[in-house]
This record gives structure tokens, sequence and C-alpha cells, in this order.
């Protein structure tokens, strides 16, 4: 089951990738890198690559929930790098852009912070094949915190937040969905089979609420950075937050864990961040932009 999870995951992230570019292209086009507005959704469900975008990112998406339901997250996850490799490549063709230094760097710093949290992970944790109630209310109490967080932060500043805030958010958000797809999915497989009476009511508005603002983030991080920017949020911020739950709430942690372990993957974590920043300030398209709202702004009149 584990090398099926493997297969899946890497078959998902191939999925994940292109879905990501066709939708970024797309959001892009219709929004001319302005703030997404809700007529903007609307127009945005009846274009063609939007639409192929999204049946590709469904299509991955159901491959890694079922790679989570039949392996360890700190197996699945990391797999899901490989995505921002091939939406940096795909993208910088699409849009006629050289891949500058800056950019392998930040995304060298992505991948290599992300696997090696996640390998660290792997000797620190142990799986919980049971998730009791009260961890499993408290998960989604913090997930409530969170949609209501950044749900404030759309409200209020919607036209001013970066790419960045939009990539934190959705990272979180889906962190937390992640983490439910597994308890969800093993309500759903319990030998009493009682099936979807397994699942607490609270657990299936929380997800749903989750990965409906975590999806209006990306698309909203689409219309103001590339859809690599996207990917790496989703696949650094995402596994992070995951682990963090794991080893926090649901007591994956080992007891026998010495602190220099520690150390190292709060080291690990910081770098995959810091590269996730670095690519949000000089991505070729980012710069871009930049250039050109300066040109812009000058020769705009007085």
């Amino acid at each position: 089951m584990v090398w099926l999870a493997v297969f899946l995951a890497v078959l998902g992230a191939f999925f994940l990738a292109f879905g990501a570019q066709r939708q970024g292209s797309a959001v892009k086009a219709d929004t001319g890198g302005l703030a997404l507005s809700s007529n903007g959704f609307l127009r945005l469900l009846r274009n063609p690559r939007w639409v192929l975008g999204l049946l590709l990112l469904c299509i991955g998406m159901g491959m890694n929930a079922v790679a989570l339901v039949s392996a360890p997250l700190t197996v699945v996850q990391p797999i899901g790098a490989i995505a921002l490799v091939i939406t940096t490549v795909v993208n910088a063709r699409d849009q006629g852009l050289s891949i500058n230094r800056a950019t392998v760097v930040a995304i060298s710093a992505c991948v290599t912070g992300s696997a090696l949290f996640v390998l660290l992970a792997v000797f620190v944790t142990q799986e919980n094949h049971h998730v009791n109630s009260d961890d499993e209310l408290t998960i989604v109490l913090l997930l409530a915190l969170a949609v209501g967080l950044f749900g404030t932060l759309a409200a209020m500043f919607k036209n001013r937040m970066s790419a960045f805030i939009y990539i934190l958010g959705a990272g979180i958000l889906f962190g937390f969905v992640a983490v439910l797809t597994r308890i969800i999915g093993k309500h759903l497989l319990d030998p009493n089979g009682q099936t979807f009476l397994n699942v607490p009511w609270y657990s299936l508005v929380a997800i749903l609420a989750a990965g409906g603002l975590g999806s209006w983030f990306v698309q909203s991080a689409y219309s103001t950075g590339p859809p690599d920017l996207v990917i790496a949020g989703l696949t650094v911020i995402d596994p992070i937050v995951g682990i963090a739950i794991g080893i926090i709430i649901l007591g994956e942690l080992r007891p026998d864990v010495h602190a220099v372990m520690a150390i190292a993957m709060g080291t690990a974590a910081s770098l995959a961040i810091v590269g996730v920043i670095a690519l949000s300030r000089h991505h070729p398209e980012v710069t871009k932009r930049k250039k050109d709202a300066r040109k812009a702004a000058g020769r705009a009149p007085h």
C-alpha cells in the first residue's frame, strides 16, 4: 500500500503542477494582475483553460487524498515538492521567461528545506492509528480560528494583500485540510461499517470551510503572483503545518527524541519558508510586474 501511495502522490504532483499552470495563466489573463473579484470568478467558470486546470487539480488532489489515507503523512507530503519544479519549468516556457539565478536558489531552498523537514519527521514521529474525539475537536477549533483570521484579513485588505499572504493562508488552511482528510478517511474505513456515521458533523463543516477559503486564496494568489509561487506555498507550508499538528495535537512525537532533532527540523522549516519568501520577491514574473508598474507610474500624468 505504501508504494501505491507513493505512485499516486507522484502522479498527483504532475496533475497539480499542470493544473496550477493552466489556472494561473487563465486568472492572470482575466484579471490583468488586479485582485480577483466575485464577478471575475464567475467569468472564470466559463473559461475552458481555467476549467481544465480545475479538472487537473481535482484529479491531483483526489490522488493525493487516497495516498494520504494509504500511507503516513510523512511519506506522502514531501513528494508534492516535485510539483514545484514542474510548474516552474512549464510556466517559464509558457510565459517566455528565463529562470533567473535567484529563482533557482529560492526553489532549491523550498525543495531542500521541506524535504529535509519531512524526512527528519520520519525519525521523530510515530503514526497515531486512533484519533480521539477531543483531539479532533481541538483541530477543528484551531481551524475555525484560522478561517476566521484569514477570512477577516481577506475582507478588510482584499486589494492590498500580497501574494505571499494569500499563499501563507492557503498553505495553513490546506495543512489542516490534509490532516482532516486523513482523519475522515480513517473514520470512513473503520471496520464497524458505519462509514459516514463515524464522521462528526463539525469536521465536515470545517473541511468544507477551509477548502473553500483556501481555494479562494489560491485563485487570488494567481492574480498577484506566478503559479509556481502558489505551488511552493502549498508544498512547503502545507506539510509543515500538517506535521506540526500531528506532533503537537495528535501525539505522534516519539518519546526518545533528542533536542538536536527539534532544532534541525526548525532550521529546515525556516529554510523552506525563506525560500517561499524569496520566490515571492525575486521570481522573474514578479520582477517583470514590478518593472511594468514602475514604467506605468512614470508615464502617468502628474
